[in-house]
């Protein structure tokens, strides 16, 4: 009798909820950061598209246009997080198929480092779902936001609706 297989014995591999693009601002070039975010996200079950350091805001939108991700994670290693993010974010929400999207930034959002909680009420009214401010545990919270977003064909639904 032949030995199964180790392809016939793995359980099948759990459905993906979706896409995710994890990205910088133009003016930062980090990477490690996206490379950490990439591994945390798909642990929760997500594809990635990493677009990578340096991502002209023009390549971002339209990027995020064309896939209709689950969700939009941006990072800032270089402390212009805020500042970047206030200029993108509306050019984001512009985007008819984007508006219902989920967005969050996070990392090191200003160069000074004392304006946190302002900072956040500023890019959370811009049009940001999340903000995670470097310094807190952002791990945590971001986990906890996650398991707020709506199922995968939910979003669909909601964004049936908003397109409509």
């Amino acid at each position: 009798m032949r030995e199964p297989s180790a392809r016939t014995t793995e359980a099948f591999p759990e459905r993906s909820k979706g896409t995710v693009i994890v990205t910088t601002l133009a003016s930062d070039s980090h990477t490690w950061n996206l490379v950490f975010l990439q591994l945390l996200i798909e642990e929760c079950g997500y594809d990635v598209v990493n677009l990578g350091p340096c991502v002209p805001d023009e390549l971002l939108v339209s990027e995020c246009r064309d896939r209709n991700p689950e969700m939009i994670v941006i990072s800032s290693v270089n402390g212009h997080g805020y500042q970047d993010g206030m200029r993108v974010i509306g050019r984001l929400r512009d985007c008819a198929p984007l508006a219902a999207t989920p967005i969050v930034i996070g990392g090191k959002l200003g160069t000074d480092g004392g304006e946190g909680t302002s900072r956040t009420h500023e890019l959370m009214a811009a049009g940001f779902d999340a903000v995670f401010e470097d310094g807190q545990d952002p791990i945590a919270a971001f986990h906890s936001f996650l398991a707020t977003l709506p199922a995968p064909q939910q979003r669909a639904v909601d964004h049936a609706r908003v397109s409509a």
